[in-house]
Order: C-alpha cells, then sequence, then structure tokens
C-alpha cells in the first residue's frame, strides 16, 4: 500500500494524525459564508490558468489514469517481461517436434602410413588426399518426460507475468489516485486560505471602523490583524504545497497539469458502496489478488519443478532417421563414395550421476515449500490490509454522515456569533473562535470524504479490481460543474 499520510487508514492511522501537516495550510480563522461560498473559491483554483507559455490541462481521474497508463516506465517494463516469458511456452513446444539437422565437412588429409616390405625393412609412404561427408539427420523425441513439463511449466511463469503485471497497473492506479487527492487536497486548502483571507480583511476593516466610532476597542482591530499576517504567511506555504503536489503528479504523467476537478459530494454515494464483510473481501482478493495470483503461478511451476528433476531418472526415447553420403581421394580408394542410410530407435538410460539428480529433487522441494509457506504468509498480510481499508470505507461512511451535521451545527452556531457581535455582546475573538470551529468541522468533512474514496480504491486495488473501468467510474465523482 502506498503511504497516503493526511487521508483515512484506520482508527490508527487516524490517532497519529494530529494535524500538523494540515496546519500550515488552514488557518484556524473562519468563514462567515459558508460551504458554497468556499466551493466557488475552489473552483476558481482549479479554473486558474497556467503559466505563461504552457498549456496544461485540469485532469479528470480517468484522464489521468491514461496518461499514467501510456507512460509509466515500470507498467512498460512489465509488460515487456510478460511477452519474453511468453516466447518460453513456444521454445518449450518446438523442444517436441522433429528436429532436423544437416552438415557437411570436406578435409584435406596428410597421412604416412609406415610397413614392412617382403625383407622386413619398414618402408614410409606418404598419402595426402581429400575426404568428405554430408549428413542429413532427422530426431523426433517418443519418450522425454521433461519435455513436456517444460511446456507446463512456462505456461505457469507466463500466468506469474501476467499476474505481475496486473500488479503493476494496481500499483500504478493507486498512485495515480494517491497523487490526485493531493492535488486536490492542495487545491481545497489553498481556496479556503483564500475565502479565509477575504473575510479576515473584512474583520480587520470592520473593527477599525468602529474603534473609530467608539464602539470597539483596540483589541479586537490587533487579534483579527494577527489572524490575518498569519493567514497571508499561510497562503504562500500552501501555495507552495499545491505546486509540490502538482509537480509530482506531472512527473508520473509526463505532461504539464494545471489542476485536477474537485470531488462532487453528491456523486459519491457512499450508502450505495456495498461494502459487505473482510471475509468476502478476502474471498475475492484469494480469487483475483495479483499478489495471490503471481505466487500461485510460481508454486504451480515450482511443483513442475520438482517433477522435472525426479524425471531426470527415467529413460528417455528418440526415433531417428539420418543419411550420410561421404567420400575420399586416397591411392587404395580412388573417388570412392559412400552413402549411409539409418532408421531407428535410440534409447538413453541414465546409470549414475555422482548423486546430482537427488540433490535437485530436494532443490525443488525446498523452493516449493518456501513458496508455500509465503503464500500463507501473504494471505494473512492481504488480510490485515482489507480489514484496514473495509474499516476505512465503512467508519468514514458514518465519520462523514456526522461530520455533514457538524457543518450545519457550527454555521448556526457562527451566525448566532454574528449577530451578537453586531449587537455588541461579543467581540471579534468570540467571532473568530466559531469560524474556526466551522472551519475545522469543513476540513474534516473534506479529509473525510477524500478518505473514503481512497479506502474504496484501495479495496478494489486489493482484489484486483482497480481497473480502467473501476477508475473511469470513480473519476465520475469529480466535476468541473
Amino acid at each position: 500500500m502506498v503511504a497516503f499520510p493526511f487521508l483515512y487508514q484506520g482508527q490508527r492511522a487516524r490517532n497519529k494524525f494530529n494535524w500538523r501537516q494540515l496546519s500550515i495550510l488552514i488557518v484556524s480563522a473562519g468563514l462567515i459564508g459558508g460551504p458554497s461560498q468556499a466551493q466557488s473559491v475552489s473552483d476558481q483554483v482549479v479554473s486558474r490558468p497556467p503559466e505563461q507559455g504552457h498549456v496544461a490541462p485540469v485532469l479528470g481521474l480517468g484522464q489521468a489514469y491514461e496518461l499514467a497508463l501510456a507512460n509509466d516506465a515500470n507498467l512498460k517494463a512489465a509488460r515487456a517481461q510478460a511477452t519474453s516469458v511468453a516466447e518460453r511456452i513456444e521454445q518449450a513446444k518446438a523442444s517436441q517436434l522433429p528436429n532436423v539437422s544437416a552438415s557437411a565437412t570436406r578435409f584435406f588429409n596428410d597421412l604416412s602410413r609406415t610397413q614392412n616390405n617382403i625383407l622386413g625393412v619398414p618402408t614410409t609412404v606418404d598419402e595426402r588426399y581429400f575426404s568428405h561427408s554430408q549428413s542429413l539427420q532427422i530426431r523426433q523425441p517418443i519418450y522425454r518426460p521433461a519435455l513436456v513439463l517444460n511446456v507446463d511449466q512456462a505456461r505457469a511463469q507466463f500466468a506469474d507475468a501476467e499476474a505481475l503485471y496486473n500488479r503493476e497497473a494496481q500499483a500504478l492506479g493507486m498512485k495515480v489516485v494517491e497523487a490526485y487527492l493531493q492535488v486536490l487536497l492542495a487545491q481545497e486548502s489553498l481556496a479556503l486560505l483564500e475565502v479565509q483571507h477575504k473575510l479576515t480583511v473584512q474583520q480587520v476593516a470592520s473593527a477599525k471602523k468602529r474603534f473609530e466610532g467608539g464602539a470597539g476597542i483596540r483589541t479586537d482591530i490587533d487579534e483579527a490583524q494577527a489572524r490575518l499576517d498569519i493567514l497571508e504567511a499561510q497562503q504562500l506555504s500552501a501555495t507552495q504545497t499545491r505546486q509540490t503536489a502538482v509537480l509530482q503528479l506531472q512527473l508520473m504523467l509526463q505532461r504539464p497539469v494545471a489542476g485536477v476537478l474537485p470531488l462532487e459530494p453528491g456523486q459519491l454515494q457512499p450508502a450505495a458502496f456495498n461494502a459487505k464483510t473482510v471475509d468476502d473481501w478476502l474471498e475475492r482478493a484469494v480469487a483475483r489478488s495479483p499478489d495471490l495470483l503471481a505466487l500461485q503461478a510460481r508454486l504451480e511451476a515450482a511443483r513442475i519443478e520438482v517433477r522435472k528433476a525426479q524425471a531426470g531418472h527415467k529413460p528417455t526415447l528418440d526415433a531417428v532417421a539420418q543419411i550420410t553420403r561421404s567420400g575420399s581421394e586416397n591411392v587404395t580408394s580412388p573417388q570412392s563414395s559412400y552413402i549411409n542410410r539409418q532408421v531407428g530407435l535410440q534409447l538413453n538410460v541414465p546409470l549414475y550421476a555422482g548423486g546430482a539428480v537427488q540433490s535437485m529433487v530436494r532443490q525443488a522441494l525446498a523452493e516449493q515449500t518456501r513458496l508455500e509457506e509465503t503464500i500463507e504468509a501473504v494471505r494473512r498480510d492481504l488480510h490485515i490490509k482489507l480489514q484496514t481499508e473495509w474499516r476505512g470505507v465503512t467508519e468514514s461512511t458514518r465519520r462523514m454522515a456526522a461530520l455533514e451535521k457538524a457543518v450545519a451545527s457550527t454555521e448556526l452556531v457562527v451566525q448566532s456569533v454574528q449577530k451578537s457581535y453586531v449587537a455588541g455582546m461579543r467581540t471579534v475573538l468570540d467571532v473568530l473562535n466559531a469560524e474556526q470551529q466551522a472551519q475545522q468541522a469543513r476540513r474534516d468533512l473534506a479529509e473525510a470524504r477524500l478518505s473514503h474514496v481512497a479506502s474504496r480504491l484501495r479495496l478494489l486495488s486489493l482484489t484486483g479490481e482497480l481497473d480502467t473501468n473501476a477508475i473511469n467510474l470513480a473519476g465520475t465523482w469529480f466535476s468541473s460543474k
């Protein structure tokens, strides 16, 4: 799972989150205008034109994923690996077919022959001549267990490569989703800060006007001005954070990006998502998880390797047909030539290999055991991850419902405190504190929604279902209105 520090990842991750990451983006000053004003500013941030000289689009989630698929080097490497492994199947099949070979030779021979003559005296005769031969052989394996097993093993290896490619695609999908949500959170944070800045400027002007009219105090001006100064510093930091998030997305997509589409809460429909139970998700993951499928394919290849090693004790049988033409030009047989035709069977029986076959069997069995235990470990780890993300979906759904009520309640408090401030019963600090409470509720709601999106898509990724269709469907949750 790729780390997404500011999104919900279960109760443990939420407890670790102390708002320090967002505190540099969102000030604890208030929003008088409510969600509609914040959303309008967010739309302005999204539609902000790119820097001069660059034509950068505002991307939807589906568009971002398509660009990532086309440009990700790791995914291309995984596809090439699968293509390479697929050729092993053809090579294994070819080894079972007839093998035809031809050879030809021509030699110059310098022969010294010594023999005794009739008087018993050694006589040496030097002979120089040419010899030649041509041979054509056809060999058809009849019984070779290892050749048949090679085909099955190559298919298992290809299934492994395909699963690894799918795993890379799932990982890329989550990288795009999390980079997309990082940009979106940065956009929303900057939009809220811009609204806060505008409203705080109004608070400073109001406090000065009341002070000049004799109805206010100097402390109200100082407190409002202090909040304004903090906001201006945080706006600079938020702008830099957004630029960094956009740059990370651009590097992933290899394309200039102006921004991303904002989340449309009405399209999210968390209640329509059937979370079922953790066991249901685990059953789906066992059937489709790329990690498990890859390991299961490797286990199958390891089992076949055991059978191949055991086949080292077995004999092999080939059918052989061969025709050989040869000739020489020596003095005893001038310009002689021969044609030899052979058809028959060739049996090879292994008798002793120094214990190598037994050693290979033990090695293959050990590898099989290792993969069986690895699969069990991955299955347990997958169960933990599924439980974490399942809780992230179910708990964020309830959390969103509670925070929607909290946002409505805090907005009523802001309105009441604002009226009391106008009537002279509350101070600027009271107004700012009420707005801070409302702002925190809005911020929590935005984070809960993004956490819900991330957890839903992580569940699909863990079960191997985060494909183009799933991401395009998730893309409908984001809209430029």
